[in-house]
Formats: structure tokens, C-alpha cells, sequence
């Protein structure tokens, strides 16, 4: 379900890995019986033409069910905790510029992209909250 990588994509508006959000979400909040229902029909591929006219933009994320929400803030509190620093000392270390121009160019480029990665996934976390 989940690609190579074992991560989903997100951006500002949507998820870019929507089909493969979809499908994990729907398996992970099913029931056992649900589940075993669902595999012996195949499920895998009847739902194809549903999911191609659904997209996970920020507004559907936020009209998701009660577990799928809880699944994904959970998710994401477990991938912020995975950083070294958290929001506030990146916003700190950016707006500090005497500290910010002691950093490499590499450390500045990695500390922008922490920084908008954590951004999108606080975004998140409001969405589903």
C-alpha cells in the first residue's frame, strides 16, 4: 500500500500521495471482520474508480472520521518527535541572524527545509485535530 520509501507526501494544500493515504488510512481504520470481508472480495481493486474522483486536499483531510483522524495526528506527533528540534527553535534559529549566518550554506538549505517540512506537518496536526 505504502510506496518503497514508507513515507506519504504532503504539500501546503493536499496530499500528493493521496491514492496510497486513501488506501492505508481505509485498511488501518477497518475492523478485523471488515478487513477480512474486504480481502476476500478483492476489495483492492473495486474501489479504483471511487478513489480517483476523491482527492485529500486540506478540507477532505479535516472532514475525515474520528479513527482515521486520530491515526494520522498520532502519525504525525510520532514524525515531529523524530527531529532533533522542534518548530519553535527552527523559527528561532531563522529569525537569529547573526547565529543563522554562522551556519554552512548546506546547514542553512537543511534548516529551511526542516523548517517548511515541520510547518506543513503542524498544518497537519490542526487539520485533524
Amino acid at each position: 500500500m505504502v510506496g518503497e520509501e514508507g513515507a506519504f507526501v504532503l504539500g501546503w494544500h493536499e496530499v500528493l500521495t493521496e491514492e496510497e493515504l486513501s488506501m492505508t488510512l481505509k485498511v488501518l481504520c477497518m475492523s478485523e471482520e471488515e478487513f477480512r470481508e474486504y480481502k476476500e472480495q478483492d476489495g483492492w481493486e473495486d474501489d479504483s474508480e471511487e478513489e480517483e474522483n476523491s482527492t485529500l486536499s486540506n478540507e477532505a483531510l479535516s472532514r475525515l472520521k474520528a479513527p482515521c483522524k486520530k491515526l494520522l495526528y498520532d502519525s504525525v506527533l510520532l514524525t515531529l518527535e523524530s527531529y532533533g528540534s522542534d518548530l519553535k527553535a527552527e523559527q528561532d534559529l531563522l529569525s537569529n541572524k547573526e547565529a543563522y549566518e554562522k551556519l554552512s550554506r548546506r546547514e542553512q538549505q537543511a534548516l529551511h527545509v526542516r523548517y517548511g517540512q515541520k510547518r506543513i506537518l503542524h498544518q497537519l496536526l490542526e487539520l485533524v485535530h
